[in-house]
């Protein structure tokens, strides 16, 4: 006569195991231990226990802030990054850091190039990203009207973005602190002028890029607030704006024309906005034997930067770092707590430091250093 099979009244720890980990996976944000007792009509003790489970054999996450999310239904992350690609070395530096942290980290990346003044392409681009179903978009677009552009289709396609060194309304930001790199530069110049030249100096010029709005004015900002920490008040009348595009030839240009208009011995404290800007003001500088009279900093730091640095003798004394090699790692980890519906600041920064002949050294050893 065969045994009679009874079955178990309550639920098993099987049960309550796959109970917690369905509520972990259905949940539309990272949830807490409170919260997963609460729809599970469980005790918040048997929950933690459970957790702690599933934790060790690796099918739940818990985060710093003691929220839980699911490991074992994610599809791999697919991210988009659209922006011009290549033209200055900072663009390359940050492409190729994009594609190392999503490699590491296990994530697609989707990679868009366009020019900066092509709006089809840019659209087209977005568009097929959308069409991917990408979980979140990277822009890094230098000018801002072609930005907004690229947005509005990511917002309307409900597909949160991060925007790359220019601020556009309903995206993360990530990148420079433009008002603290300005100020580092203005500081740097003011140090300077100050050591070299007693603070006497005769006019500061400001070698812009208009294309990118709203990061020139907080980097000029910057820039003069910079300046008067170290030298004191500053009239406005010294200061002289050229709209250099940002680029090398334009920059070279303006400055080798107010160099003919300026009197020779006419002392100059020069900031450029990135080091494309820097190196065309400190060529022409150089080309009208003007060096004893100019001081030039810059902002990036990028390989072209480093390099005149590293040529002692001109007058570009130094350019602020904003480390484009390390921007893959803290964006895709940007682009997870968004994605796992963490809470994330309005703006990310990267660090700043101003680099320069005695200190370039430490941070882009020589050797190693691709310039």
């Amino acid at each position: 006569m065969s045994k009679k099979v009874t079955k178990p009244t309550g639920p098993t720890m099987l049960d309550k195991g796959l109970t917690v980990l369905e509520a972990v996976e259905k949940a539309d944000h990272p949830i807490t231990i409170q919260e997963i007792a609460a729809i599970t009509s469980l005790q918040r003790l048997a929950v933690y226990r459970l957790l702690t489970t599933l934790e060790e054999r690796g099918y739940i996450h818990r985060a710093q802030d003691k929220r839980y999310r699911s490991t074992t239904r994610r599809r791999r992350l697919l991210v988009g990054y659209l922006a011009p690609l290549e033209g200055n070395q900072f663009r390359v530096d940050v492409k190729e850091s994009i594609e190392r942290a999503a490699a590491r980290a296990g994530s697609y990346v989707m990679l868009r190039h366009n020019d900066e003044e092509d709006s089809a392409t840019a659209l087209r681009n977005a568009q097929e990203m959308v069409d991917a179903r990408i979980d979140v978009a990277m822009l890094f677009q230098p000018v801002e009207r072609l930005g907004y552009m690229v947005a509005d289709l990511f917002f309307g396609a409900g597909i949160p973005f991060i925007t790359v060194e220019r601020p556009i309304q309903g995206g993360i930001y990530f990148g420079a602190n433009n008002y603290q790199a300005g100020k580092l530069a203005g500081q740097a110049l003011g140090h300077y002028a100050r050591e070299k030249w007693r603070g006497r100096f005769d006019r500061i010029v400001l070698v812009e890029g208009p294309k990118t709005k709203t990061n020139v004015q907080a980097r000029l900002a910057g820039v003069l607030v910079g300046l008067q920490d170290v030298l004191g008040s500053i009239p406005e009348s010294s200061v002289i704006h050229l709209e250099g595009d940002a680029h090398q030839d334009s920059s070279k240009q303006l400055m080798a024309k107010l160099l003919r208009q300026l009197k020779p011995g006419t002392r100059l404290l020069v900031s450029g906005f990135n080091d494309l800007s820097a190196i065309g003001a400190m060529e022409a500088v150089r080309e009208a034997a003007r060096d004893r009279d100019v001081v030039i900093v810059g902002h990036n730091a990028a390989s072209e930067g480093r390099g005149a640095i590293r040529r002692r003798g001109n007058c570009l004394l130094a350019s602020v770092a904003f480390f484009p090699e390390r921007y893959g790692d803290k964006l895709i980890r940007l682009a997870c707590s968004i994605v796992d519906g963490e809470q994330v600041t309005p703006a990310v920064y990267t660090d700043h430091v101003v680099l320069h002949a005695d200190n370039l050294e430490n941070f882009y050893p020589a050797a190693t250093d691709v310039s």
